[in-house]
């Protein structure tokens, strides 16, 4: 979604990630509460309209359940803060699921009667989620690991000629 937003239009994504830009006030509490139209300013309602533009980029993305999540977000800042704890955790979370990913690539063996090709896709599958944690793999680390520990004895001999 980050990439598709900020391929299209790039300053739509500095609403995301720079916080709050539908144009809050405070109300006679002291809460900060969205401007009405007729609060706002020149520029505020640009503002309004390019957070309305993300929102509905970012909404036009989910499925029924993870728009029910963001209903009341007012904000696309508010949005893409609850999507992201709801689909990555907090951080605490984030470091534990890296590290479970971690014990899971190094002992990553091939199943009993799966192909090399279902074993490659989900060693693939593990070690892009282990990037989207930050821990990189380098390219070498993983053929080297695929044939010196993940392949079958079976494959000894074309091991050993590759």
């Amino acid at each position: 979604m980050k990439d598709h937003i900020i391929k299209k239009y790039c300053e739509l994504w500095d609403i995301v990630t720079d916080g709050p830009l539908a144009t809050m006030k405070k109300n006679a509490e002291g809460v900060d509460v969205p401007k009405t139209r007729a609060d706002c300013n020149a520029e505020n309602l640009r503002k309004w309209k390019k957070n309305a533009k993300t929102k509905k980029w970012l909404v036009c993305g989910l499925c029924p359940d993870e728009c029910s999540r963001i209903q009341r977000c007012i904000t696309t800042k508010k949005i893409w803060d609850t999507l992201q704890v709801t689909h990555e955790g907090i951080p605490q979370v984030k470091r534990s699921r890296g590290i479970l990913l971690y014990f899971q690539y190094e002992i990553f063996t091939i199943k009993e009667g799966e192909t090399i090709q279902e074993m490659y896709i989900r060693f693939t599958i593990l070690t892009n989620e282990l990037k989207t944690f930050g821990r990189v793999i380098l390219e070498e680390d993983k053929v080297g690991k695929i044939l010196t520990r993940v392949l079958p004895v079976t494959w000894e001999r074309k091991i050993t000629a590759i």
